[in-house]
C-alpha cells in the first residue's frame, strides 16, 4: 500500500481548506464522546470514537507514532491491517506512509485512544487503481495510537533534528546566560563512540562540544532526554574532531548521533540589563519579591579571597532595607529580586560595586575595580505595604517618611535614588478620591511638595522633560507657585524654549517680583538670547550675502541694533555673572 499512493501533505494543506487550520474544529467544538462521529476537517474527514485515550495532549505532524491500524472499504473488505501482522508500525506523520488524511486524523488522537476513521476518495487514493482499492473509494481506518515520540526540527533547517525519548518535569527551558548540566554519548552513524561524558556543567553562552549542543539544550525542559541527528555543518565540520582522552577520531563530514540529557540548570538573570550584575539561581526561593530583607552572605573576589561574610558560622543575620544605600548597588538591586529561601551566587562588576575605589572590609581589602562575588540566603523579609492596604492617616504619614527620606539623600547628592523616594510619597497621597476634606488639607500640600523635590532631582540628572511635566502637574493645582514657574523656567531654558521660559519666569516675577533666585535665573535667560540673536545675526548674514544690494544692508543694521539692544539691558540690569540658583527654598 505504501507505494502506491498519490497524495500527498502539501495538497491537502494547499486545497480548498487552506483557510482552516488543522484540528480548527475540534479544538473549538465539544470533545467526541465514545460512539459519536463528527467530521473534523473541511476535506471530509470524519473520525468516530471507539475508546477514551489519557491525557490531554496529541502528536503533531512531524513527529514519530507507533500505532495499530486496520484499513478496510466501507463494505467490509480489509485493506491492509497490522494487527494480522502481529506488531504496530511506527511512522512519521506528514509523510504520506499510509494516507495523508489519515495523518490528519492521528493529530487528533490522545495515546492510548481507538477512533475509525472515515476517508474521502481525495484523502485516500482518488481516482487511481491501487492494489485491492477501486477507483473514487471511501476508506475506513481503525486507529489505535499506542505512543509517539515528539520530533523537532532545532534550526529549522534539518541541520539538528531531535527526538525526544523522555519528557522533562519542568516547563521552564534554560537561556544562554544560564548554567546547565547535562550527560551525552556522541555515537557515529555505524554506532562508535566518539565522545562521552556522565555529567558536565557549562554556561550556554560558552557553548561546548560542538555548535549543535547549546543550541538543542535550549529547546529542552530539566529532566528531559532525547538524541539528536546532527548534520556536519552544527557538528564536527570538514575538520572532524582527533582522537583524544581515549576517544577515537570524528572523521570530517561525518553526521553524528547525541544521547543527551538534561540533567538540571541554574537560572542566571542580568539584573541591570547591562550583564554587569549577575544572578545565579543555585536554590528557588518561595513567595513575592521583597522589601525589608534579612540575609546572609559570602563575600569574594574573582581569585575566591573572601572579604566578608554576614550571617554564617553561627553569627547574626544581616538586617537592611532594599534601596537604601546600605550594601553596593550591584548587591541592592539582586537581593531586591530574591525571594525568601533563595540561594543565589551574585557576580558585581566594579560599576554596581565599589568603583575605582579601594576598599578595606573584614577580612581583606578589596581593591579598586574588582569584580566582587555575593553567595547570598535570603534569610526572611518584611514586605512593605502597598498605598491600598493602608488607611489615609497611614498614608500621609507614610509619605511624610518618604519624603523626608529623598531630602536626605537629595542633600548627600543622591538624586536617583531621592526621585524614587518622592515618586513613592506621591503615591501614597494621590487624590483618588478616597481623602476627605480635612485630610485633604495634610495630603495637598505634600503631594505638590514631592513634585516638587522630584523635579528638582529631574534637574539635576538632566530629565528636563521629566521636571516640565512634573512642575505642569502643581501649576495645575497652584497656578501662583512661584518655585513650579522657577524650575520649569530653568527646565525650558535646557531645552532651549527660551520663550517659554521667559513666560513663566515674567509670571514668577509678577508673583514675587523680589525673589533672587528667578531675577538671577532671568539675567541668564537674557544672556541666552543675547547669544541665539548673534548666532541668528551670523545666519541672516551669511544668507543676504549672495543676494547684494540695499536691502542686504539695511536688514543687517536692523539686527546689529537689535543685539545692541538686547546685550545694553542686560549689562544695565547685571555687570556681573549670574550667580548659582538654589534648587530648594525650605525643602530639604
Amino acid at each position: 500500500m505504501e507505494a502506491e499512493k498519490n497524495t500527498n501533505v502539501s495538497e491537502i494543506e494547499d486545497g480548498d481548506g487552506a483557510d482552516e487550520e488543522p484540528g480548527e474544529v475540534i479544538e473549538s467544538a465539544p470533545p467526541l464522546k465514545v460512539g459519536e462521529e463528527r467530521e473534523i476537517d473541511s476535506l471530509g474527514l470524519k473520525k468516530k470514537l471507539i475508546k477514551q485515550g489519557h491525557g490531554w495532549e496529541s502528536p503533531n505532524l512531524g513527529d514519530e507514532v507507533t500505532v495499530h491500524y486496520v484499513g478496510k472499504l466501507t463494505d467490509g473488505s480489509e485493506l491492509d491491517s497490522t494487527r494480522d501482522k502481529g506488531e504496530p508500525i511506527t511512522m512519521k506523520l506528514g509523510q504520506d506512509q499510509v494516507v495523508t488524511g489519515l495523518d490528519h486524523g492521528i493529530i487528533t488522537m490522545k495515546r492510548g485512544e481507538v477512533a475509525l476513521f472515515t476517508l474521502t476518495s481525495d484523502l485516500g487514493y482518488g481516482s487511481d487503481v491501487a492494489n485491492k482499492v477501486p477507483p473514487n473509494s471511501i476508506l475506513e481506518f481503525e486507529v489505535e495510537l499506542i505512543s509517539w515520540i515528539a520530533v523537532v526540527d532545532v534550526c529549522r533547517d534539518g541541520g539538528i533534528i531531535k527526538k525526544v525519548l523522555k519528557k522533562g518535569t519542568r516547563n521552564e527551558q534554560p537561556g544562554d546566560l544560564d548554567e546547565v548540566m547535562v550527560k551525552y554519548d556522541v555515537m557515529l552513524n555505524d554506532g562508535t563512540v566518539v565522545a562521552s561524558t556522565p555529567n558536565l556543567e557549562f554556561y550556554i553562552k560558552d557553548g561546548h562540544l560542538c555548535p549543535a549542543l547549546p543550541k538543542a539544550v535550549k529547546t529542552m525542559k530539566s529532566g528531559e532526554h532525547a538524541k539528536l541527528i546532527v548534520q556536519p555543518k552544527y557538528a564536527f565540520g570538514e575538520h572532524g574532531l582527533e582522537a583524544k582522552d581515549g576517544c577515537p577520531a570524528i572523521p570530517s563530514d561525518s553526521i553524528v548521533n547525541i544521547d543527551l540529557e538534561l540533567v538540571s540548570f541554574k537560572p542566571v538573570i542580568d539584573v541591570t540589563g547591562d550583564l554587569k550584575v549577575l544572578k545565579k539561581i543555585l536554590k528557588d526561593g518561595e513567595g513575592v519579591h521583597v522589601a525589608n530583607e534579612e540575609q546572609q552572605y559570602t563575600a569574594r573576589l574573582e581569585d575566591g579571597t573572601i572579604f566578608e561574610t554576614k550571617g554564617f558560622d553561627g553569627s547574626v543575620p544581616f538586617e537592611f532595607v532594599t534601596d537604601e544605600g546600605q550594601v553596593i548597588s550591584g548587591l541592592d538591586r539582586a537581593t531586591s529580586t530574591m525571594k525568601k529561601g533563595e540561594l543565589a551566587l551574585v557576580t558585581v562588576g566594579p560599576e554596581y560595586g565599589f568603583g575605582s575605589t579601594e576598599v578595606t572590609r573584614d577580612l581583606a581589602v578589596v581593591p579598586s575595580f574588582s569584580t566582587t562575588v555575593y553567595e547570598v540566603e535570603m534569610l526572611d523579609f518584611i514586605r512593605e505595604k502597598a498605598p491600598w492596604e493602608m488607611n489615609n492617616h497611614d498614608k500621609i504619614e507614610a509619605a511624610g517618611k518618604k519624603k523626608e527620606q529623598g531630602n536626605i539623600l537629595f542633600k548627600a547628592g543622591n538624586y536617583q535614588r531621592a526621585e524614587k523616594r518622592y515618586d513613592k510619597a506621591a503615591d501614597y497621597v494621590i487624590e483618588d478620591g478616597n481623602i476627605g476634606d480635612e485630610e485633604q488639607k495634610l495630603a495637598k500640600p505634600l503631594r505638590v511638595s514631592c513634585w516638587l523635590n522630584h523635579a528638582a532631582c529631574c534637574l539635576k540628572l538632566n530629565k528636563f522633560h521629566e521636571a516640565i511635566n512634573l512642575c505642569s502637574k502643581v501649576l495645575d493645582v497652584e497656578s501662583q507657585n512661584v518655585k513650579a514657574l522657577y524650575r520649569r523656567a530653568n527646565a525650558y531654558m535646557e531645552t532651549a524654549d527660551l520663550d517659554l521660559s521667559e513666560l513663566d519666569i515674567k509670571k514668577a516675577l509678577e508673583i514675587d517680583p523680589h525673589n533672587r533666585e528667578v531675577k538671577s535665573l532671568y539675567k541668564l535667560l537674557k544672556q541666552l538670547q543675547a547669544e541665539k540673536n548673534k548666532a541668528d545675526s551670523k545666519l541672516y548674514t551669511n544668507m543676504f550675502a549672495t543676494t547684494g544690494g540695499i536691502n542686504k544692508k539695511r536688514k543687517i543694521k536692523e539686527i546689529e541694533a537689535s543685539d545692541v539692544t538686547v546685550e545694553a539691558e542686560r549689562c544695565e540690569s547685571n555687570s556681573g555673572q549670574p550667580s548659582d540658583v538654589k534648587l530648594f527654598d525650605k525643602d530639604p
